[in-house]
């Protein structure tokens, strides 16, 4: 009987084994390209949030939504060609739930709520933002005879433009006095030319009281503002574009099912970037300026969101402008879209200093992301949370890498105090912790684990084929992963079958199998911006690289007019390819008109150098041009060249110096080989 019973098990367990296979090649057989609904662990792992936050707290939507003076009933603002450029018309979804979708991280929900607050809201007496036209807000602050002094002008001059014009309906058309700049990230210059034109900036000769006096417009920046803000558009500007509509979901759609706020604003515009030279930098804290009436105290914060950067303080509204120091969400120590990596401890360091500087006195903090915080006893407290969150990042990787961990062990054992976890304006929506652990151990450890596998890793190619060569059969593999994603085990699923992906761009059911599991993560994600990766990745995955330039902010030409000399040889010698230009020996100098330069240039064995002052007697030519010469180079428009360009020796100078550029593909792959 005993026997007959194992028999019988024994058929069982078959059958069953027989069934599940052929179910999960029948679900296989079942994969496809469209949107899926969240699964039930999906659901679960979102509901669990309800338990973890104070819903029930209205601070923030009350701070978010305060002082609104007007804002039209939609936004949806396009430039001259038709092409919407901002659209808050399309996140208007957000008040058609009575409840949550399952779809979406109701934290990062509560968060897209607060970023659709949108309009023109009075911080203070005398202080004023335009927020939601843009990533970044338009603050105005009104001086003592009725002019504006403008900080942080966005990004597109088309949202700068339709933001002024909200200003000038409710409060008047006002002269411009001042521009200040907080930083030199893009979304906080890009749209200068929509507030002051070229000619009616102030002569960068003249002291900052003779600028004033002037009655023209000075730009004020922090120190090293240029430096960054051209060399970050130039050195890597295409990969940290390409890599940037993955962090801001340029591709995706807005939807319960695709993407939302990303913690600092709802994304960025693509309308004109433009850029005007600043005409006076701050260069260290205490400074201060007084223009009509206003008087600003400047507090230097370099190396903390931005390597230059500052706040600033108005004693007489009591007010502290906080850049992007303090942002009402936990920012980026590094950045998905690639930048360097920034200083933790000098973050949570600088925003102590503007506690001890200013906090005795301060009743509201503003900033160029996201809404104030009003009541020195709630600035204060916002203040010091932000920066203990900065410290103990910091300070905890510290402790776990002098313990021996890795980034990837610290990033998956590193969490929050419990009361940090909490606090809303401490929340993950754009910075994580995960990934901020990552950065402060690049940032004292650099990329090596110390395990010497990894000093010289395959080629990510090369080791899926051999990771498919061992496993053998593929099917098998994608049976297995299958079983996984209905466990829930979305990570896991995700990393096996980008594994097929890249030893086979065209199995389809990897790619779609791999897809679906991203999507389960971007579901889960309360950060806009793991969200955004992760749906973008599915999105490309199922209908392949859209290589859709359309969609992404127009190049600013004021940029590079802007580059010096020595950036545009540095970028020449980025764009050569050594391999291709290995037997290329030549010599040249180059004399440029209108900034009065001379430098001696040297191409060999594929390396590009240059000596600043100097010419040389015995070169195979010498190049006079103005800079913008050195721009026909880099565009290889032999046309422009002769046009431009005096050559005195060998005219094929040009020719055998750019032969061996390479172009550059704005929109390589990412998530396939």
């Amino acid at each position: 009987m005993r026997k007959r019973s194992g028999t019988l098990m024994l058929i069982v367990i078959l059958l069953v084994a027989y069934v599940f296979a052929n179910s999960a090649v029948t679900s296989l057989s079942n994969l496809n390209n469209s949107q899926k609904e969240a699964t039930d662990k999906t659901a679960e792992v979102n509901r669990s949030y309800y338990s973890l936050l104070d819903f029930d707290d209205e601070t923030e939507h009350e701070f978010a939504t305060r002082g609104l003076i007007a804002a039209p009933e939609t936004l949806e603002l396009k430039d001259s060609n038709g092409r919407v450029v901002w659209s808050q018309k399309t996140y208007e979804f957000v008040d058609e739930f009575e409840t949550i979708p399952d779809t979406v991280n109701p934290s990062l929900w509560r968060d897209t709520v607060l970023n659709h607050s949108y309009g023109l809201f009075e911080v203070c007496e005398g202080i004023y933002q335009v927020r939601g036209y843009d990533l970044t807000n338009l603050t105005l602050i009104e001086t003592e005879s009725g002019g504006w002094i403008i900080f942080d002008p966005l990004m597109s001059q088309e949202c700068t433009e339709a933001a002024m014009k909200l200003v000038e309906e409710n409060l008047g058309k006002r002269p411009v006095m001042a521009v200040v700049i907080s930083h030199p990230h893009v979304d906080h210059f890009g749209g200068i030319r929509g507030v002051v034109l070229e000619e009616q900036v102030a002569d960068r000769s003249l002291s900052i009281e003779e600028q004033i006096s002037s009655g023209k417009v000075p730009i004020i920046v922090p120190e090293g503002f240029t430096e960054h803000a051209v060399s970050e558009n130039i050195y890597a500007g295409t990969a940290m574009a390409r890599r940037a509509t993955y962090q801001y979901g340029v591709f995706l759609e807005k939807g319960v099912k695709d993407s939302l706020a990303m913690g600092i604003g709802l994304s960025q515009s693509t309308g004109t970037l433009t850029f005007i030279l600043p005409t006076h930098e701050i260069k260290k804290t205490g400074e201060r300026i007084v223009i009509d009436g206003v008087e600003m105290i400047f507090q230097m914060t370099p190396g903390t969101e931005a390597p230059a950067e500052m706040n600033t303080y108005f004693p007489q509204f009591k007010a502290l402008w906080m850049a992007e120091n303090c942002t009402g969400t936990l920012h980026n120590l590094y950045t998905l879209r690639g930048a360097q990596v920034r200083d933790g401890n000098a973050w949570a360091k600088y925003i102590l200093e503007a506690i001890a500087l200013f906090g005795s006195e301060a009743e509201v903090t503003f900033q160029s992301h996201n809404w104030p915080h009003w009541g020195n006893d709630v600035i204060i407290r916002y203040m010091e949370d932000t920066a203990a969150v900065y410290k103990f990042i910091h300070d905890q990787t510290l402790m776990y890498i002098n313990l021996g961990y890795t980034s990837d062990e610290i990033s998956n054992m590193i969490h929050l105090p419990e009361y940090f976890e909490k606090v809303w304006y401490t929340r993950q929506y754009y910075g994580t912790v995960a990934h901020n652990s990552k950065a402060v151990y690049q940032k004292y450890m650099g990329w090596y684990d110390a395990n010497p596998v990894h000093l010289n890793p395959l080629d990510p190619s090369e080791r899926a084929r051999k990771f498919v060569e061992y496993l053998g059969d593929t099917d098998r593999v994608l049976e297995m992963a299958y079983n996984d994603f209905l466990a829930g085990e979305y990570q896991w699923v995700a990393e096996i079958t980008n594994i097929l992906v890249f030893a086979d761009p065209q199995n389809t059911a990897a790619r779609y199998l791999c897809a679906d599991a991203l999507e389960q993560l971007g579901y889960q994600s309360e950060s806009g911006t793991w969200r955004n990766a992760y749906l973008t990745a599915a999105l490309e995955l199922r209908v392949g690289n859209l290589k859709d330039e359309s969609k992404l902010a127009k190049g600013s030409a004021d940029i590079l007019l802007n580059t010096t000399v020595e950036m545009i040889l540095d970028y020449m010698g980025i764009l050569i390819d050594s391999n291709a230009a290995q037997d290329i020996d030549i010599t040249f100098n180059l004399i440029l008109t209108d900034s009065n330069e001379r430098y001696f240039v040297h191409l060999f064995h594929g390396v590009l150098l240059y000596y600043p002052d100097q010419t040389r007697e015995f070169v195979d030519a010498t190049l006079t041009c103005p800079k913008i010469g050195l721009l026909t180079l880099i565009s290889r428009n032999e046309a422009q060249q002769k046009l431009i360009i005096k050559i005195d020796g060998d005219s094929d100078i040009p020719m055998k110096l750019t032969q061996a550029m390479v172009t550059l593909d704005k929109t390589f792959n990412i998530v396939e080989p």
